[in-house]
């Protein structure tokens, strides 16, 4: 198991609910171990198994979620 810890900046986050929405589709994937969501940062910390999942399956849950990740 090779696990990562990726941090993603994301922009578009402005309230709890943009937290809940970004946390429920990133903890939803299969492999994902943390989700943490900075609002004020504008940052995603996601802790993850690499053997499972991609930095761009994760990129592209947030995006399908309306956000920019930068």
């Amino acid at each position: 198991m090779a696990k990562v810890t990726k941090v993603l900046n994301v922009n578009g986050m402005s309230c709890s609910h943009c937290v809940n929405a970004v946390k429920t589709a990133v903890g939803g994937l299969d492999g994902v171990d943390n989700v943490v969501v900075d609002l004020e940062g504008k940052t995603v910390t996601v802790e993850f198994d690499a053997e499972k999942l991609t930095v761009d399956d994760i990129k592209n849950a947030i995006e399908d979620q309306g956000y920019d990740v930068v």
